[in-house]
């Protein structure tokens, strides 16, 4: 019965992609779309490219960061690998490269799957506030354009309807909080006996291990190289869309403004719970290029290069990454990362 709702889900996230894409290019010239793909400047590309690899070695040094102020070191290149192994897994199975890639890492180096973990909560944390300043630099910097987006695309031209009946937005608000209470107000009346219960005790002692990751940021040796890694590696998500630009002629001079734009809601899109954000990404970067005066076509053959670029070169060094930790260890890392949650977790580990 589990086998059967993951593959449920993952068939609904499938098919969550599929109507998105179908939803970016539906109603238009397929050919026109070809013809844009087909005569790109891949030079460009190519530089996107190298800079993507540029990101990649940064951000796993950034990792090997944490996992050493958290008492719990490993190899740059074991970590690297891990990294990419887990990049590689998103494409297939939303979210789960998390967990394989900390399941990598106790497999090739012994750090305990829960301390790595919180070490990728600090991670996904920190990229979360980077990407509200990236949307609050652009709200200050095209504040117009990204109005127009949002009422647009996103709203689909029902902003005026939204605006004059709120009615159903403060009954989900009302319904959200009153439901956040009773599940409080229960916890706290019933703290008593769960904390006699064998499972309630073992997600304390995994709670334990993730908070051990999460402030290994606090305990970091160099944190000023920490932060010249975060920023570099934003730096370069922005240059490989706004170097995509001059791929096309219809981008071609679209000014760096534009390129936060598409950095921002493609960010959003890739963070949404589908493989390898299919679907998602391209629907929002097809609308940003839109609202700057692309056509939907030049707009989609952008956000498919892109896209399939970046697709291609984690399924090239992720490939090369899962080669050389099975070549390492012979054993099955993805039966291992599905089987943690059922493992229990001894006080020795975190």
């Amino acid at each position: 019965m589990k086998t059967f709702f993951t593959v449920l889900k993952y068939a609904l996230l499938l098919s969550i992609s599929g109507a998105l894409m179908w939803y970016a290019v539906r109603g238009q010239d397929l050919s026109r779309i070809g013809h844009y793909i087909a005569t790109a400047n891949y030079f460009w590309l190519a530089i996107t490219l190298s800079l993507s690899v540029l990101g990649y070695f940064s951000r796993a040094y950034r990792w090997q960061m944490q996992l050493k102020a958290s008492q719990h070191p490993a190899p740059y290149w074991a970590v690297y690998h891990a990294s990419m192994v887990g990049n590689l897994a998103n494409l297939v199975l939303p979210r789960m490269g998390e967990v394989i890639r900390c399941s990598v890492l106790r497999r090739t180096s012994g750090v305990p799957v829960q301390v790595a973990i919180g070490t990728v909560v600090t991670e996904r944390v920190i990229d979360v506030l980077v990407l509200l300043g990236l949307l609050s630099t652009l709200l200050l910097l095209d504040f117009n354009t990204f109005w127009r987006f949002v009422t647009t695309q996103i709203l689909g031209g029902n902003y005026d309807a939204l605006a004059r009946n709120r009615t159903p937005l403060l009954i989900a608000a009302v319904v959200g909080a009153v439901l956040l209470l009773t599940v409080g107000y229960a916890l706290f009346r019933n703290l008593e006996r769960l904390r006699q219960n064998a499972i309630f005790n073992k997600a304390i002692l995994f709670v334990k291990g993730l908070l051990a990751g999460v402030f290994s940021v606090l305990k970091l040796e160099n944190k000023w190289l920490f932060l010249f890694h975060t920023i570099f590696t934003w730096v370069v998500y922005y240059l490989m869309d706004y170097l995509a630009f001059f791929c096309f002629p219809e981008t071609y001079n679209l000014d760096m403004r534009a390129g936060l734009a598409v950095l921002t809601f493609g960010a959003f899109g890739m963070a949404a719970p589908v493989a390898g954000g299919i679907g998602p990404f391209h629907v929002l970067v097809q609308g940003v290029l839109i609202v700057y005066g692309i056509s939907k076509e030049a707009g989609i053959a952008y956000a498919l290069v892109v896209h399939g670029a970046q697709t291609l070169l984690v399924v090239l060094m992720g490939g090369i990454s899962f080669v050389a930790v099975a070549a390492a260890d012979k054993g099955s890392v993805l039966t291992e990362a599905e089987a943690l949650a059922d493992e229990p977790l001894t006080t020795e580990e975190v």
